[in-house]
């Protein structure tokens, strides 16, 4: 990040505190760690892990947007026309009302934030991580769908409180958040997208709640509407990355392998394992819940995959460095086929549990 932004941070440190009772919490990912953060401020205690499962928030999706790096995702159930998303779909399922705001102007989704913060209520918001002064970014990285939640404001409004997944409060001065807000980079601009949320009929997620999300899961990942999702997606992947070295010059290729890296590793959010550690440790809460051991085993398994998707994303962090980043990438190929077999496994026996529920 630019120095410019850095310099400007203390000036508001004295002057801010958070809203009364918000605690902050180190957290895994951007979104559930967000969301953590506002249910646990409305004492509905339910975990991180428990938050992603609920809303399906797990999958894989191999994008490669022309004059973009190719990525390798494993959010699922991300909101998109049709699509009301993991921050809907994990409130439905825990008796919390959640709406989704997005506008083009500035202006309305400042005034929104002022009066949530008059309302003593933090505010979960997307922005362009690559306009908030915290963090140490190159000066042309962009990700405008990162997600953070506004926790205090200053007295006049020019400054404010973030909460992050490192546990920490970020004081940001408000029109440094509002460009962040707004910013139009693509391919995932934030939108001035926030969220309000209502607990009065709040309740701890039932076994219907946990099937019916689970079985979601298995529905994107074994039968997917395109070959970019689910385990196809996995196997299509495992093709790409042989093809890359021809589509990419070498510039292209280390930032491709870098992101590979972000995005799997817990250093980018996911909780490590391309999001596979968090599933498990919800899919381990869960077998209590449905009162089904099965669950608990597969779990394990789900685990262990994680683990072969962490070598990959050392993997991808050594070639984004290497003499050769093509020699390595193409090394994948083998790998990734011998992933997308695993989790056909799995995810077909959790697809056959769900039925028999």
């Amino acid at each position: 990040m630019s120095t410019k932004l850095n310099d400007r941070v203390d000036f508001v440190a004295e002057n801010l505190k958070p809203i009364s009772g918000f605690k902050t919490f180190k957290t895994h990912h951007c979104v559930t760690g967000s969301m953590l953060h506002i249910y646990h401020f409305n004492r509905h205690f339910l975990s991180e892990d428990m938050l992603l499962g609920l809303g399906a928030g797990i999958g894989f999706f191999y994008w490669h947007m022309k004059g973009q790096p190719p990525m390798l995702l494993g959010r699922g159930n991300v909101h998109r026309p049709g699509v009301d998303g993991l921050e809907i779909d994990t409130g439905r399922r825990s008796g919390v009302q959640v709406e989704r705001f997005v506008t083009k102007s500035a202006k309305k989704a400042k005034t929104a934030l002022i009066q949530s913060m008059e309302d003593k209520q933090p505010m979960m918001i997307h922005v362009d991580m690559g306009f908030l002064p915290y963090f140490d970014l190159p000066e042309d990285y962009h990700f405008g769908q990162h997600v953070v939640v506004v926790a205090g404001m200053d007295h006049a409004g020019e400054a404010v409180l973030l909460s992050d997944r490192d546990g920490e409060l970020h004081p940001v001065r408000m029109d440094d958040l509002e460009i962040a807000r707004s910013s139009t980079y693509k391919p995932f601009p934030p939108m001035n997208t926030w969220y309000r949320y209502d607990f009065t009929n709040m309740h701890l997620p039932t076994r219907d709640d946990v099937w019916k999300a689970i079985s979601e899961v298995c529905e994107s990942m074994l039968r997917g509407p395109i070959s970019n999702l689910g385990v196809r997606g996995i196997r299509r992947a495992a093709k790409a990355v042989i093809d890359w070295p021809r589509q990419l010059d070498e510039d292209q290729l280390r930032e491709t392998a870098f992101n590979g890296y972000i995005f799997i590793d817990a250093e980018g959010g996911s909780g490590g394992g391309m999001f596979r550690y968090m599933y498990s440790r919800f899919l381990f809460e869960a077998a209590e819940i449905c009162e089904c051991p099965e669950l608990g085993e597969v779990s394990e398994d789900l685990k262990q995959v994680g683990d072969d998707w962490q070598e990959i994303a050392l993997s991808f962090k050594h070639a984004a460095t290497a003499d050769d980043p093509s020699v390595i990438l193409k090394g994948l190929a083998d790998p990734l086929i011998a992933i997308a077999e695993r989790e056909q496994v799995i995810w077909e026996e959790l697809d056959g549990l769900c039925a028999v529920s």
